[in-house]
């Protein structure tokens, strides 16, 4: 598991390019997400990404894209590496969730690569009866479209860890890591 910088912040290495990717959070002020490269002369730069609102939740195993989460939580963007443009967002009512509905939805600051071509995104809420419940669904993040809901088998929305290769880490009954993994059927 990734270990962040500080509270809000994470840091992603590239596989492949030896860049970082890192998210700063500011409290309610947002977040920033910057990239470090060591320039030709030994000296580290940074790029600093336009949104000051976007939280970094993973990078896609070959580096090829990245996923960040609106800060205000309403909507889940895959962005193209190293530019940051964004390939596609979906909203929460993408998922099928009415944002005028009763009940409080929202996107969570995780999921993240459970494959090369395919994201989990993690959406929460609140019922009326003030019920916190969470659901997992996977987006192909070639084309954006909706795959549908996953069972990670967690208790909580920031338990699951997609690790890119098809499996997720999970906490075991013993506090232990447990890897879990799909059927190959249907994943790419």
């Amino acid at each position: 598991m990734v270990t962040p910088p500080g509270p809000g912040g994470v840091h992603l290495p590239h596989p492949t390019d030896g860049s970082v990717y890192l998210t700063i959070g500011e409290g309610q002020d947002g977040s920033v997400v910057l990239r470090g490269v060591i320039g030709a002369d030994g000296v580290p730069r940074f790029v600093t990404y336009p949104w000051p609102d976007r939280c970094l939740i993973d990078l896609a195993p070959g580096g090829q894209q990245f996923m960040t989460v609106d800060h205000e939580q309403g909507d889940v963007a895959f962005h193209d590496h190293p530019s940051g443009d964004v390939r596609f967002t979906l909203p929460v009512d993408a998922f099928g969730h009415d944002p005028d509905d009763t009940y409080d939805t929202y996107v969570e600051w995780s999921g993240g690569y459970l494959t090369p071509d395919i994201a989990v995104v993690t959406l929460g809420g609140e019922r009326e009866d003030e019920e916190e419940w969470f659901r997992h669904h996977l987006v192909d993040v070639r084309t954006g479209a909706l795959l549908g809901e996953i069972d990670l088998d967690v208790s909580h929305p920031y338990e699951g860890e997609p690790l890119g290769d098809g499996s997720w880490l999970t906490e075991g009954a013993d506090g232990h890591p447990v890897r879990r993994s799909l059927p190959t059927v249907g994943l790419s």
